[in-house]
């Protein structure tokens, strides 16, 4: 007589709010994998829309110091105004194609008297210091810069840096160095300068990439999980269900099928096996 009693007991149940529990888990994963996956593409439509787009004036973007829209990252901005190199400074722990090395900030005053920071490129860390061997000069004088915009980052709580450099692209550290007003929601990469430095100039940013990443293969995998979950739960009802009726003619008879079968997909390679370990336990 079939006895499937045992699976409304409270053990069981305990094992099926787990599965719940752990397929909710996935579920939640694969919902913020797939956030993630639209965050990237946000992002690749910006660069996108933004990158290869002429330049316009830096006040017909940012109207105000303080302003700022993620959806302008990347977009070209041209302004006119002097380098203040002796507020240069460098932002380290900046890695590129795996070497260490910093970004260069120069601040940009413009025609008003407001600042605008630009990073004007990478350079990477000296042969025999924690500093760049050399950091190329900024043009003199007033110079013709266009630059793509960037959001500034967060402060690090906890990370320092020596004089001359910042852990951060944080603006508002720069809003505290100067009187004039200062451009707190965005700086620029550097694109071009003109006149051009006499001197070479850091290296430039790379173009970012459009790729959306394994986010949605990463959504399905947990989704599959969970339903695995669910599985496993059903084999280990299923082989506690076989163990009790274990006696029962009928499931006696299934058990043998199912060893038939399995002796059916032996191949002779496993007999040879059988063979080994057999000579091998009456030889010990």
């Amino acid at each position: 007589m079939k006895n499937w009693r045992f699976a409304f007991s409270r053990r069981w149940f305990g094992y099926l709010a787990v599965a719940v529990v752990f397929a909710l888990v996935c579920v939640l994963l694969s919902n913020w994998q797939l956030s993630r996956l639209e965050e990237k593409r946000v992002s690749n439509s910006r660069v996108i829309n933004n990158y290869d787009a002429s330049p316009v004036a830096l006040a017909d973007v940012l109207g105000d110091v303080d302003d700022w829209n993620d959806d302008d990252t990347w977009t070209p901005v041209e302004m006119t105004g002097s380098y203040l190199e002796d507020d240069q400074v460098l932002v380290r722990n900046r890695p590129r194609s795996g070497q260490p090395g910093f970004e260069v900030l120069t601040p940009l005053q413009l025609a008003d008297g407001s600042v605008f920071i630009v990073d004007r490129g990478w350079l990477p860390t000296g042969n025999a210091q924690d500093l760049p061997d050399a950091v190329p000069a900024p043009p003199s004088g007033e110079v013709t810069v266009i630059a793509r915009l960037k959001g500034g980052e967060p402060a690090l709580p906890g990370r320092g840096a020596p004089d001359g450099q910042i852990a951060t692209v944080e603006l508002a550290q720069f809003a505290e160095q100067f009187d004039q007003p200062v451009y707190t929601g965005a700086y620029g990469l550097l694109d071009s300068e003109d006149p051009a430095p006499s001197d070479s100039r850091p290296y430039p940013a790379f173009k970012p990439e459009l790729d959306e990443g394994s986010h949605l293969s990463y959504a399905f995998q947990w989704l599959v999980f969970g339903l695995l979950g669910f599985a496993f739960l059903a084999y280990a009802v299923r082989e506690e269900y076989r163990h009790l009726n274990a006696d029962d003619p009928a499931e006696k008879a299934r058990a043998a099928e199912r060893a038939r079968k399995r002796a059916a997909r032996r191949t002779d390679s496993d007999v040879e096996d059988d063979l080994v370990d057999a000579s091998e336990a009456g030889a010990r």
